[in-house]
């Protein structure tokens, strides 16, 4: 674990210098949020027609009502009205917490139909450069590959650079559930990667499925691979600030309080995914079991008992992650505050073992990922605590989980 001065004098030069190169990239690159923000997305416009539609002569309740009422709604419903709501508002129910899960997943690959031939389209469109051809194709085909057989969407906006989740396992009768929350640079083209697979949202998911299964075969676990929130691109002012993280913690808020069932949910943030989760804190509900963040550039706050929740605060980072010479510091709401990994902020501190980096986390084979599996089963007083203490597991000695001693 890296040392850092503490000094007065040090922290105001690193805060002087923090606002300098705010400043530079304002004047180079502009409020890049306020570009990409504008119109209305294929969302917002089905959701529109979804809050004018009408069902038994009665219209039909808020989308952005509390989960249980809409659980409680599409209960009342018979199978043909549920299969009439999908097929008029695919991406309205597709994205619904609250829906049923398995009426989202046939509701999003209506919808991944719908958009993927929007952009077959547009592949051919003369009015769009190459670039944009070529762009339109590389979605077309992402598209595509969402669409397969075996896959669970959960939730999917192509609107901008797209939002998307997918489950792994049985979510309904799931004893533990999972939540992967990626960082900067996620977006529908990225969720998914072929080389550095483990960096991508699916390949995080995907590798800590498989581990929380090696590790307990008879818990019934699911994991969701989590880009439904609109990640910074690259390392500018937005990834700097908390303004894109503020609407994700809302939105991942929505995600846990519209899951089925009772089971504990675990979340593992990444990188600028534990801004996300640190404001998401507060406010989650009590199922949330666990926080687990891997090169955190901060949580938003001084101490963990600061983020207010009675969820086990957990946090690793590898040797060689370029994070740890971020400053960590708030100022003028820019930066993410204090470092998890130091003694004063109060996290469970984990070992990263083998993680080689900033991206490496959820490679197989690693400590950093065989943590992760054993948080999400439950099994705590098996973790690797950092520095091969026993430090992290104090007070959860007595912890176990389904089919673990």
């Amino acid at each position: 674990m890296t040392s850092f001065d503490t000094s007065p004098q040090l922290n105001v030069w690193r805060a002087l210098l923090a606002l300098a190169v705010v400043f530079v990239m304002l004047a180079t690159t502009g409020w890049t949020a306020l570009r990409t923000q504008r119109g209305s997305s294929p969302l917002q416009a089905s959701l529109s027609e979804w809050e004018h539609g009408r069902l038994r002569g009665h219209h039909l309740p808020d989308p952005d009502t509390a989960p249980g009422r809409l659980a409680r709604f599409f209960a009342s419903l018979t199978a043909q009205e549920r299969t009439a709501l999908v097929g008029r508002y695919p991406l309205a129910v597709g994205n619904m917490n609250g829906a049923p899960v398995e009426l989202r997943y046939r509701a999003n690959r209506m919808a991944l139909d719908q958009a993927r031939k929007v952009e077959r389209k547009r592949m051919h469109d003369t009015r769009l450069t190459p670039n944009g051809q070529q762009d339109a194709g590389r979605r077309m085909h992402r598209y595509e590959s969402l669409m397969t057989t075996n896959r669970h969407i959960l939730a999917f906006d192509p609107g901008g650079s797209g939002r998307v989740a997918e489950v792994f396992g049985n979510l309904t009768k799931a004893e533990r559930v999972s939540v992967v929350v990626p960082g900067v640079d996620t977006d529908l083209l990225t969720f998914q990667r072929t080389s550095r697979r483990y960096s991508a949202p699916v390949g995080m998911a995907k590798a800590l499925y498989k581990a929380e299964r090696a590790a307990s075969p008879s818990t019934r676990t699911a994991v969701i691979a989590w880009a439904d929130y609109t990640a910074p691109a690259g390392l500018g002012i937005d990834s700097a600030t908390a303004m894109r993280a503020a609407d994700g913690a809302v939105r991942l808020n929505a995600l846990v309080r519209g899951l089925p069932g009772s089971s504990p949910v675990s979340l593992f943030c990444h990188s600028y995914g534990s801004v996300v989760c640190g404001l998401a804190a507060r406010s989650l509900p009590g199922r949330v079991a666990d926080i687990a963040v891997a090169g955190s550039p901060g949580m938003r706050v001084a101490n963990a008992s600061h983020l207010r929740t009675s969820a086990q605060v957990w946090a690793m980072r590898d040797a060689d992650d370029w994070v740890q010479d971020v400053p960590y510091m708030e100022v003028g709401g820019f930066g993410h505050g204090a470092d998890p990994m130091s003694s004063a902020f109060g996290a469970r501190v984990l070992s990263a073992r083998g993680a080689d980096g900033h991206s490496g986390y959820f490679v197989p084979g690693t400590e950093s990922l065989s943590n992760f599996a054993e948080i999400g089963i439950g099994a705590y007083r098996t973790v690797h605590c950092a520095g091969d203490t026993e430090d992290c597991r104090t007070g959860l000695s007595g912890t176990t989980t389904a089919g673990r001693a």
